[in-house]
């Protein structure tokens, strides 16, 4: 009875790889755990639908790179099935596209073939539990990205905040006309025009023509091809 009790404790794990060496190594590598147990190795993705609905799993190791229907579209499709399905992606490929295209596809985890048999242990277990697990290589690339989100859109907030005139300004700010030439273009005072372009630096915090400049180029307010704001 009580060894009933622990099969059902198991993670259960089925394993998606075409190469049969690679997937009877992670088998080995598995079963030495207490608390893991594989349910079934495929070869290919093609008929992964069918082996969930006939077979409990926790947990399903997917190589990315498959004959026929990849990684990615086959983890598309068990999480279309299966919402609470649980994917872990195994790859090569140390890129963030492809992390990101993994992450689309609402795979629980990312990780490296080269990964170490301890991390992997560790992300299945992660991923069972119910959390996200990204190899550890990989979470700089996310870190670095939503922190130039959070960049893009405090800018994007910033130019939000100007008004039309401000921005006709900056625009000839950057131009590299002179506060008279501005004033004769838009028909204002210098004074007016100085006003202008103090509110700018103060909105925008920033303090050199030069970081004006840099900032409208960057916002697409200028376009040097164009004389005409």
């Amino acid at each position: 009875m009580s060894t009933v009790t622990e099969q059902k404790q198991k993670i259960k794990v089925a394993i998606v790889d075409d190469h049969t060496l690679f997937r009877s190594g992670l088998k080995m590598l598995l079963e030495k755990q207490e608390d893991i147990v594989v349910t079934g190795e495929l070869g290919s993705a093609e008929n992964i639908t069918q082996f969930l609905q006939q077979q409990q799993t926790d947990v399903i190791l997917m190589d990315i790179s498959l004959p026929g229907i990849d990684g990615l579209e086959a983890t598309q499709l068990i999480k279309n099935e299966f919402p609470d399905a649980k994917v872990i992606i195994l790859t090569m490929y140390n890129d963030e596209p492809y992390l990101f295209k993994a992450l689309k596809a609402n795979a629980s985890g990312y990780i490296l073939k080269e990964a170490a048999s301890t991390e992997l242990v560790s992300a299945i277990r992660t991923v069972a539990s119910g959390e996200t697990f990204i190899h550890p290589s990989l979470v700089k690339v996310l870190v670095e990205e939503a922190v130039d989100k959070k960049e893009e859109k405090v800018e994007n907030t910033k130019q939000d905040i100007l008004t039309e005139r401000e921005k006709e300004v900056l625009y000839y700010i950057s131009l590299g006309y002179t506060n008279q030439e501005i004033a004769d273009n838009l028909v204002v005072s210098v004074k007016t025009v100085e006003k202008h372009k103090y509110n700018i630096m103060e909105k925008l915090n920033l303090h050199r023509r030069h970081e004006l400049v840099q900032y409208a180029i960057r916002q697409g307010l200028v376009d040097f091809s164009d004389n005409e704001p």
